[in-house]
């Protein structure tokens, strides 16, 4: 998915919530050739971004989970550490799932925010403008991030004394 926000903006534009909407939503990738290249013990067990384990060799590059799915059982994989189906800006968390620490400082419909943000243990802080819309709050990310897993938690900072304000689950 090509970068939705201009580069003269220097990472940060306030777009509209279609355009947000639209970052949030899971890469679309497409079966190259559809052939099964290996057997696994069920599509639950494999999390977005997971390397090890796949049994998969053959390949130039590493083989990475892009998606699963637990209805037909089918895992698909990408080649490198760079596919962009491990690559997205942006992230949703449905409004049911939003939790403030700090309620004095909760987000109404149609507010925009800029925060620090960590999506993966002891990752270092991203830089990222939090949407507030009315199914949920989006998170958009200055640059790229690798493997944003549905299930998994984002949690927000304040930018200048790193107070953490909040969390949600990531639903997309």
């Amino acid at each position: 998915m090509g970068t939705a926000v201009p580069e003269a903006c220097g990472g940060f534009c306030q777009l509209q919530p279609e355009e947000v909407k639209a970052l949030a939503r899971a890469y679309h990738y497409k079966e190259s050739d559809g052939k099964k290249i290996g057997t696994h013990i069920g599509a639950q067990y494999y999390t977005i971004g997971q390397r090890k384990g796949l049994n998969i060799g053959g390949h130039r590059e590493p083989i990475f989970v892009l998606d699963t799915s637990v209805q037909t059982n089918t895992i698909y994989v990408g080649e490198g550490h760079e596919h962009p189906g491990l690559m997205r800006r942006a992230l949703k968390i449905n409004a049911d799932e939003v939790h403030w620490i700090r309620r004095d400082l909760r987000m109404g419909p149609g507010e925009v925010r800029r925060y620090l943000v960590r999506i993966r243990y002891r990752q270092p802080l991203q830089q990222a403008s939090l949407y507030c819309l009315d199914d949920g709050m989006y998170i958009v990310f200055d640059q790229p991030q690798r493997g944003i897993t549905p299930g998994q938690f984002a949690v927000w900072y304040e930018p200048e004394n790193l107070e953490m304000l909040g969390s949600g689950v990531i639903s997309e």
